[in-house]
């Protein structure tokens, strides 16, 4: 199991009218998370895009709890708790500047051969870098 935290202040365009965060821009929340995640382990999504994998969300779940709101300063955790094989899940936590929890669920993306489009497995250049921290 591996995570990575990821910090970022909520924008005036991120909030609806009574300064929360709009529910519809979890999902954006997620894939910065995601790209961070990736980058951190020094393996950035363009990486998978230049090797002909493209990864297309297969499920989303989210569960909202408290609402973060506008220049609030929030954490981004992002967790794999296995490795990945034909599909890869992360999951997602946003932490409010105080540490409660404002939003948790579940991002289920595939991996598609980018010439075929069909489903494949995780590319091993991405199991290599991921394998030692799952030992």
């Amino acid at each position: 199991m591996m995570s990575h935290e990821h910090q970022i202040r909520v924008r005036y365009a991120d909030v609806d009218q009574m300064g929360y965060v709009y529910y519809g821009h979890y999902p954006r929340y997620y894939e910065i998370g995601r790209a961070e995640f990736l980058r951190s382990v020094g393996f950035p999504y363009k990486r998978l895009e230049d090797e002909g994998v493209m990864c297309p969300v297969a499920s989303i779940r989210i569960r909202f709890l408290r609402a973060p709101q506008y220049d609030e300063l929030i954490t981004i955790r992002t967790t794999v708790k296995k490795l990945p094989a034909k599909s890869v899940t992360f999951h997602m936590e946003v932490l409010l500047e105080n540490g409660k929890l404002a939003n948790a669920g579940e991002v289920r993306l595939a991996f598609v051969d980018a010439k075929t489009m069909k489903t494949s497995h995780a590319p091993e250049s991405l199991l290599e870098v991921l394998r030692p921290h799952f030992s």
